[in-house]
């Protein structure tokens, strides 16, 4: 089946995932998976670099590495206190975007 030959329902679907590929990108990778929870541990306050670098098995350059694709994708965010970064979750937007998603497929099983 082509790309042409899809349903509306199936397209739409379709669009979404591309739209979305860097969240389920951020999601993929175990490392970024174990980074948000770590930072689920810690929502009031978030986590240093360092904080998070002596809760993993990778180096610091590979957590920044990680850090960062999770705040391109709007999973994480960061705020400044004094020289310390502080990262912390900003699921919001990410997860509505997600439950779209799901929402789009259901909507393909009912078709």
């Amino acid at each position: 089946m082509s790309v042409s030959q899809l349903s509306k329902v199936q397209n739409e679907a379709l669009d979404n995932f591309v739209e979305n590929f860097d969240i389920i990108n951020a999601l993929a990778d175990r490392n970024r998976q174990k980074i948000i929870v770590l930072l689920f541990g810690n929502l009031e306050s978030g986590m240093t670099v360092t904080a998070i670098t002596n809760n993993m098995s990778i180096t610091q350059p590979a957590v920044s590495h990680h850090l960062k694709i999770l705040r391109d994708s709007g999973i994480v965010a960061y705020r400044k206190d004094g020289l310390q970064s502080y990262y912390y979750l900003t699921l919001q937007e990410p997860l509505e975007k997600l439950e779209n998603i799901s929402r789009n497929l259901r909507l393909e099983l009912e078709e």
